[in-house]
């Protein structure tokens, strides 16, 4: 990917584990990255870290070709209302999962299947909503080092999901087709999981790797 044709990234709760990984791995692969949060302050200490920007979430979503959701679910529904109107034509990745403390370890998807179709129909008409992320542990994407572990990539639009799968490949991850956006359900509820298997086998941070092969016999 040539420098021209790197999009600018806004990571929207960046100053938290999630956010603040992948904006440090996308600035260092070369994109140009801003941080959006309620306090514009943690935003540009944030971003100081890696050289990039920090904004207001409405102003991140604006300076942004791709906007990225790293907020809790507590949040997500009044974040979208906050920035919707500067998400109009550009592609968003979603990487809410809906857990509801105290039973972070309980699979509790919402009634319109989960937070991305959630998402979509919060934003309305005009953004191409997509989901990732959901099953790569926060802690283990701060640094460059090589993580171990799949992201399953979730949207309505093909091409928008090969959008985040190069983005995926520039966070040092391998990113796989997931389907639909209704097929996020599966991550999101994966996450909680994964979360129970973290508690009961003292793993550290477990994730997800899919195996198999190809049609020409290579594997996936």
């Amino acid at each position: 990917m040539n420098e021209s044709s790197r999009p600018t990234i806004a990571v929207i709760g960046g100053t938290g584990a999630l956010g603040s990984g992948l904006a440090g791995r996308w600035a260092r692969a070369g994109h140009p990255v801003v941080i959006g949060s309620r306090s514009p302050e943690k935003a540009e200490a944030a971003a100081a870290e890696f050289g990039g920007r920090g904004a207001s979430q409405a102003e991140a979503a604006a300076m942004a070709d791709v906007v990225v959701l790293t907020v809790p679910y507590a949040t997500h529904a009044a974040v979208i209302d906050e920035i919707g109107a500067h998400c109009a034509g550009k592609t968003v990745i979603d990487a809410t999962v809906p857990l509801v403390p105290p039973k972070v370890g309980t699979v509790q998807l919402p009634a319109e299947g989960c937070a991305a179709v959630q998402a979509k129909l919060g934003f309305g008409e005009g953004v191409t909503v997509t989901s990732a992320f959901h099953n790569v542990s926060a802690h283990k994407l701060q640094g460059s080092a090589p993580i171990d572990c799949d992201v399953l990539v979730f949207g309505d639009d093909k091409e928008a999901r090969e959008v985040v799968i190069r983005l995926v490949e520039a966070a040092g991850l391998r990113g796989i087709h997931g389907g639909p956006l209704a097929n996020s359900a599966a991550a999101e509820a994966l996450t909680s999981v994964l979360i129970t298997i973290n508690r009961l086998y003292k793993a550290d941070g477990a994730g997800i790797r899919i195996v198999g092969k190809t049609a020409d016999g290579n594997p996936l």
